[in-house]
């Protein structure tokens, strides 16, 4: 799994006025947490930051802060504002040889489904897996083919089986189907002529019955 080097300051100062500092910086607040030390307050460069949050991959960062040793790291959660969906704070959580981790890791859908080229529509409802494993197995990115999918099929998280990697998807979970197409209906036409017959023949005949009111009332 490919590392990538992430320096970062440590932070002194946590409030509101140091936090609206490091914005009008370009800069994103973070915490580094590991069960070898106590957890760091940190702030990194948006622009170092950001290629590893919007990507299709998982990386093992190797977090360089001033003052204290380097950690292997990886990207546990990831706070992104609302309105610009800018990250605006992240936590990394620090790695221990010999001890397994949790970690959110990308799906990578191959190959193109034979139901979607008889007009199916391939929907992918996970993008990606939890799963717990050693450091040494994080991968980048785990692979699911789909290329035997049919109209009507999909691929449930108990379908998946990856070497050194547990997954803590509930069992039942839809990863990936293949839609059956949906099919419009066009309304049925309306014989206008023959609903206007209809609604005449089904008045009910009032005639001489004004006649029969008038002899009553004369007996």
């Amino acid at each position: 799994m490919e590392s990538i080097v992430l320096e970062a300051n440590e932070r002194k100062i946590i409030d509101k006025k140091n936090r609206n500092a490091l914005r009008n910086e370009d800069r994103v607040p973070g915490v580094l947490y590991s069960k070898r030390i106590d957890p760091i307050s940190i702030d990194v460069a948006r622009k170092a930051i950001n290629p590893l949050v919007y990507t299709a991959k998982a990386h093992i960062i190797s977090l360089k802060v001033d003052g204290h040793e380097e950690h292997e790291c990886v990207i546990k959660d990831i706070q992104f504002d609302p309105v610009t969906d800018k990250v605006v704070h992240f936590d990394l959580y620090g790695l221990t040889r010999g001890e397994t981790i949790e970690l959110e890791v990308p799906l990578q859908f191959i190959g193109s489904a034979i139901g979607v080229k008889e007009g199916g529509i391939l929907q992918e409802n996970l993008h990606k897996l939890n799963i717990e494993c050693f450091p040494k197995d994080i991968p980048q990115s785990l692979e699911v083919e789909v290329s035997n999918l049919q109209v009507g099929d999909s691929i449930h998280v108990s379908d998946l089986k990856f070497e050194n990697i547990e997954i803590l998807n509930a069992a039942d979970t839809i990863v990936v189907a293949v839609a059956v197409p949906k099919v419009e209906v066009e309304p049925e036409a309306v014989d206008e002529e023959a609903e206007i017959d209809g609604e005449e023949s089904a008045e009910p005949e009032v005639i001489g019955k004004g006649k029969e009111s008038e002899d009553e009332t004369k007996e």
